[in-house]
């Protein structure tokens, strides 16, 4: 499970909203995973990638429109980050999830927490740090 913290607030109001939803996404799928009456998670697991697909799309956009408005120097760097987190998640092969579904997804899921913890404490900080 992954829970919000003041920590990941980056004092920008809807970034931060953002954050949060992206959070209560990969919290659906730690549920889905810890879900013992469904068998076949497939569709779930499906569902909830594209979920997080499209909203991380929206974010991005989001943030990075935000960098442009205060002219953040880093955009640049932190567009092509935002780019590869995207690519990598597009890459995920939906076939593979049918071999073992939950480690398949807890696997995913610990990436993009991962990702999603360390972008936004060590780079979306930065944002609002100048």
């Amino acid at each position: 499970m992954i829970s919000w913290r003041d920590e990941f607030s980056i004092g920008v109001k809807e970034i931060d909203e953002q954050h949060m939803q992206l959070f209560k996404i990969a919290d659906k799928a730690y549920e889905l995973l810890k879900d013992q009456w469904r068998d076949d998670k497939y569709d779930g697991i499906v569902s909830i990638l594209e979920e997080l697909k499209q909203y991380t799309v929206y974010h991005f956009k989001f943030e990075e429109y935000y960098q442009m408005s205060i002219k953040y120097p880093k955009f640049l760097s932190h567009k092509i980050m935002h780019d590869d987190f995207i690519e990598k998640i597009n890459s995920i092969d939906l076939e593979r999830i049918d071999d073992n579904q939950g480690q398949y997804l807890l696997e995913i899921m610990d990436f993009i927490v991962k990702w999603i913890e360390g972008h936004i404490l060590g780079q979306d900080k930065k944002i609002v740090q100048g």
